[in-house]
């Protein structure tokens, strides 16, 4: 954006070349509108220098936070979130499921490891616990109901 900084200077050396009366009420007003020229100019440069240094700090930021989400996450939960590229077989295997939190109404993974008689599920959103009620349509669970 140095352009900007190099027409203004062009242009108040050209306003300055037209012999003007600086004690004239126009040329007093073209100065003065060279001049304002001339500070927007260097504010601008100033703007762009200050959000190239801000892209490079995002980069940078971007570039730890991937390097601690593939330290911190492993393989197959990347890949739990892009259902996108799984196939129907692929989506059977996979050891989570989604639920609607019946507090907050948000959309809730859970992993089948969590399920444990001793320890409810938490919303990660609300902070509420879920109960889980499942049911079984097996010839086991059907034969207990009978007696």
């Amino acid at each position: 954006m140095d352009y900007l900084a190099k027409k203004a200077a062009y242009l108040k050396g050209f306003a300055e070349g037209l012999s003007l009366k600086s004690e004239s009420d126009e040329g007093k007003l073209l100065m003065k509108i060279v001049d304002i020229i001339e500070d927007i100019a260097v504010s601008v440069d100033d703007i762009v220098e200050a959000q190239e240094e801000l892209e490079e700090m995002v980069d940078s930021i971007d570039e730890d936070l991937g390097e601690l989400e593939s330290d911190f996450y492993d393989d197959e939960y990347e890949d739990s979130y892009d259902d996108d590229d799984l196939d129907d077989d692929e989506e059977d295997d996979m050891d989570y499921f989604e639920i609607e939190c019946p507090n907050c109404k948000e959309d809730v993974l859970i992993d089948y490891d969590m399920i444990d008689e001793d320890k409810g599920i938490v919303c990660p959103n609300c902070n509420q616990e879920i109960e889980l009620e499942f049911d079984c349509d097996c010839d086991d669970c059907n034969d207990d109901d009978d007696e």
